[in-house]
Formats: structure tokens, sequence, C-alpha cells
């Protein structure tokens, strides 16, 4: 399971995804880094099978219309501190696998 986090989440979460086992790139690794347009970050999705790690919904709308990006994380928690994100993350790690493994979509919230 390989992922790609969008440029509002911080790089240091990669850290997080490679601890845990998993091939995991930032925008910032990106050749146009968070200046990355969207439709060149979902290509990448779909084009390395990578699970897309977001807070910006257009993503969504992309998902339902286009059926892209390959798969979604939809990250919906308010105004966190990065630690608190990474935090939330690191607690919640091996459900949130489970759950994309099951569905093309799934959103995260400060009620999971």
């Amino acid at each position: 399971m390989k992922f790609l986090l969008d440029a509002q989440l911080p790089p240091s979460l990669k850290k997080l995804f490679i601890d845990k086992g998993y091939d995991c790139i930032h925008t910032l690794d990106l050749e146009l880094g968070n200046d990355t347009p969207d439709k060149i970050i979902n290509k990448i999705s779909v084009a390395e099978q990578r699970i897309l790690v977001t807070k910006d919904s257009d993503f969504f709308d992309s998902l339902i219309i286009k059926n892209e990006p390959y798969k979604l994380i939809m990250v919906k928690l308010g105004n966190t501190s990065k630690q608190e994100l990474i935090q939330f993350f690191n607690n919640r790690f091996d459900d949130i696998i489970e759950k994309i493994k099951a569905e093309n979509m799934i959103l995260l919230s400060k009620e999971d």
C-alpha cells in the first residue's frame, strides 16, 4: 500500500507512514512541490496506485466525478496542531489502514 500526502498536511506525517512500513511521499517530494496541480496529483495517485491523504475537498469531487484519485483519505479535523494531527493518525493508524483497504474513500474526523 502506497500513500501520497497533500500540501496541507505536514511533511513530518510522512515519517509516521514510513515508520509503519508504508511507501509514502509528500507533495514536496514531487517536481513542482506543493505547487503541483490537483490534476497531476490525481494522475500520480492513479498511475502509482497511491492513496491520497488530503484536507482538500476538491479531491472528493474528483473521486465522485472522474474516479480519481486512486483512493482517498479525507482529513476533516478542524484546527489542530501538527502534533495533534500526527497523534490522531498514530492512535488510529491500524484502523485507518483496515478501512481504506475496504473502501475507495474514508473520512477522518474528531468523532472517529
